[in-house]
């Protein structure tokens, strides 16, 4: 049980927030208490290079973006419009729940093929993404960028050698056509195919995660990168693992200059990440974090019913 957890198990919710002295405290709080009122688990799954490896956080303005995890590099470039101009590289919170979707419908029915429409919609509903306004804008923007974007994922072999899968993560668009009764969007079509090799490479490398924690910290798209991590290496760990805050920065400081710059915020992201996976074992070190062995985010014993063990 993670320090957050035992904090509401011994003084409830309410004597909890009382006792939250920091505002990363009161983040981290929320962030359990809503795992704890959840009443269905739900399972998501995403690519294990999104374990190692991340979108970027912001936008940016670079056409190419590259970054380095354990024996992993991935590449993503921005794709054109018909006119040829630049439509951008994918970033935020956003372009990871749309990801998240189309990954985890793909696997849930053993097809490359994920229906939109009201899927889709319910989904949106489920993960509290309403779709008026501000919020339609970005959804769309993002999927926009997903659709036109091109990705590489590097890995390395045990034996030096390296493996490359070239591709994209949709073949076809995902568009939208506006908007209809009570601001919910409407689709051109009505399914979107995975790209055949990202498709292909999601079915040898899929890591299982809450939905449901995945939600509790949806607008923070650094602890949903941690999280994600943490699921996918703490269960395979067989001892205490070190890593650097040199390691630390080169997967998760986009934007920070220098290592010692990005603590207080990763800080921050991975005291929400624990609060939404609380088998998790990790714990401050002299030069970074440690890592030790953990109970799955997903018991084995769910993940074996859709072949992911």
């Amino acid at each position: 049980m993670g320090a957050v957890h035992r904090l509401i198990h011994e003084h409830g919710v309410e004597g909890a927030r009382a006792l939250a002295t920091t505002k990363s405290d009161r983040l981290a709080i929320e962030a359990a208490a809503a795992m704890l009122g959840e009443e269905e688990n739900r399972l998501g799954i995403t690519h294990a290079g999104f374990a190692m490896t991340s979108l970027p956080h912001k936008r940016i303005e670079e056409t190419l973006w590259r970054r380095e995890g354990h024996r992993t590099t991935l590449l993503v470039e921005s794709g054109r419009d018909r006119r040829g101009n630049l439509v951008g590289v994918p970033y935020g919170s956003f372009a990871r729940l749309i990801l998240l979707y189309l990954q985890t419908e793909a696997v849930r029915t053993g097809s490359p093929e994920v229906e939109l429409g009201r899927s889709m919609k319910g989904w949106m509903g489920r993960m509290s993404l309403t779709t008026g306004g501000r919020t339609y804008q970005l959804v769309t923007e993002q999927a926009r960028r997903i659709s036109a974007c091109r990705l590489t994922f590097f890995t390395e072999r045990h034996n030096g050698g390296e493996v490359r899968h070239n591709g994209a993560f949709v073949q076809d668009a995902i568009s939208f056509a506006g908007v209809i009764d009570n601001e919910q969007p409407s689709f051109w079509q009505d399914r979107v195919r995975l790209d055949e090799g990202f498709w292909r490479s999601l079915r040898e490398h899929p890591v299982p995660v809450r939905e449901e924690a995945i939600r509790a910290i949806s607008t923070r798209s650094l602890a949903i990168d941690v999280y994600i991590w943490l699921a996918y290496r703490l269960h395979s760990l067989n001892k205490p693992t070190p890593v650097s805050w040199a390691a630390l920065h080169a997967q998760f400081g986009a934007g920070f200059k220098l290592a010692r710059q990005l603590k207080p915020t990763f800080a921050e992201a991975l005291k929400l990440a624990l609060a939404v996976y609380p088998e998790a074992h990790v714990e401050p070190a002299r030069n970074g974090i440690t890592l030790y062995p953990s109970s799955p985010a997903v018991p084995r014993q769910e993940a074996r019913r859709l072949g992911l063990t």
